[in-house]
């Protein structure tokens, strides 16, 4: 019979050093499995990991390079930012940067994956936002990035069906420090139905561990409370 528990394998784990993406990292080690972060800064638990900015594209593809040759059996891309405004008073570079992030660094990352998750028939999951399915005003930057993952993640499934096991994740709101620093009106009241990491995170090591035979294209995630889905 099949294990019902496969194993994780090594994962990189890109925005690894807060919010979702350490919550990942954590649940990933605490399942067995290698968890490898890239992010700005060093993650805050004992991971292996390389700082890495995924706004610089080129050198992000040459860092998971290096790793994929130790071994790679997934990847799951956690890294965002934002910069919200109207579109006419957010700083050009500010706005540009969301995208280069949240979707040309997912891009990139998974390109220089793809050999190494080929050949271990490995798992990519990506994670976009409902604000990748729905929009919101003055959120242009974010609601760009995530339309893209969320159409780029789509296709990918698609090229890669049979091969690399695909999964879009598509979380709401959750009770991270993604939403510091913000003015009031950009940040979730008090009462917010918010989501925690950690629950999310163990969302992801299911979908880490689905079965070779069953692929989840696309999740939708919110707080049981959510009242702006769908």
């Amino acid at each position: 019979m099949p294990d019902p528990t496969p194993s994780i394998g090594t994962v990189i784990v890109t925005g690894g050093s807060s919010g979702l993406g350490a919550a990942v990292a954590r649940a990933i080690a605490d399942a067995g499995g290698r968890p490898i972060v890239l992010d700005r800064v060093p993650p805050p638990d004992p991971h292996e990991h390389v700082v890495v900015d995924l706004a610089d594209t080129r050198l992000t593809e040459r860092v998971v390079a290096s790793v994929a040759r130790m071994g790679l059996d997934a990847i799951v891309t956690c890294a965002g930012t934002d910069a919200c405004g109207p579109l006419e008073k957010v700083d050009a570079d500010d706005w540009e940067r969301v995208v280069q992030v949240n979707l040309l660094g997912t891009a990139a990352v998974i390109r220089a994956a793809l050999p190494a998750l080929i050949d271990a028939q490995g798992r990519v999951v990506t994670v976009a936002s409902t604000l990748g399915l729905r929009a919101l005003p003055d959120a242009t930057a974010y609601c760009a990035s995530k339309f893209g993952v969320v159409g780029m993640t789509r296709a990918l499934g698609t090229e890669l069906a049979g091969r690399v096991g695909v999964t879009c994740l598509v979380p709401a709101g959750m009770r991270t420090s993604f939403f510091e620093g913000r003015p009031d009106q950009y940040r979730p009241g008090p009462d917010a139905p918010l989501m925690e990491p950690d629950e999310v995170a163990a969302v992801v090591v299911d979908l880490l561990r689905s079965p070779a035979g069953a692929t989840v294209r696309e999740l939708v995630l919110t707080a049981p409370g959510e009242p702006s889905w769908p």
